[in-house]
């Protein structure tokens, strides 16, 4: 049985919660906590990660390629849609370390690195927004990384999408998705 390891508050493993129930296939999710300075079990100490038999996966990428492939669904099959999930990726480095650092202490406005942080998850923002909208039912990969990602971040209160219309009525389409709206982080 495949085994997902993570938190129900990261938006990858919401994500790869996400192609896990679209597949059919067997799995279970195992809660890790990574903040309590124990060694979840993967090189990269952060997660997801799954493991399936001899498989062994260690980013939410491979982890949602695998998925979709080994229950015979397509990932991200264009160069343009890989680009989009690739800015959501980088949008929640920036935008999840912005939020570790200022947890942990730190004025993330008094600092050249952290600026620039926060000037990229703007910009990314404002390019995501220009990405046409999908139908409602027919969000794939690139649609439900971005959907997730914008997502935590308001769930978070990291950035704000008032300025950005196209983002909003990606959450709004996402919003009637019962796999997306299942997997939402819990409140508390």
């Amino acid at each position: 049985m495949i085994k997902l390891f993570g938190s129900l508050t990261s938006p990858f493993v919401r994500h790869c919660r996400i192609a896990l129930m679209q597949s059919g296939l067997e799995w279970e999710m195992v809660e890790l906590d990574i903040h309590t300075n124990e060694d979840p079990g993967t090189p990269t100490l952060r997660v997801p990660f799954l493991e399936d038999g001899d498989v062994k996966l260690t980013d939410s990428t491979s982890i949602v390629k695998y998925v979709r492939e080994k229950s015979g669904q397509v990932f991200i099959p264009g160069a343009k849609d890989l680009d989009r999930y690739c800015l959501a990726n980088t949008l929640l480095d920036a935008a999840i370390n912005l939020f570790l650092l200022e947890r942990s202490g730190i004025d993330i406005s008094a600092n050249k690195y952290t600026c620039r942080q926060q000037k990229r998850v703007e910009m990314i923002l404002s390019e995501l927004d220009l990405a046409p909208l999908p139908q409602a039912g027919h969000l794939d990969d690139a649609d439900y990384r971005v959907a997730v990602g914008v997502a935590w971040g308001q769930f978070r209160n990291r950035f704000s999408i008032d300025a950005h219309a196209n983002l909003q009525g990606l959450l709004e389409i996402a919003g009637k998705d019962p796999i997306f709206v299942e997997t939402k982080p819990p409140e508390s």
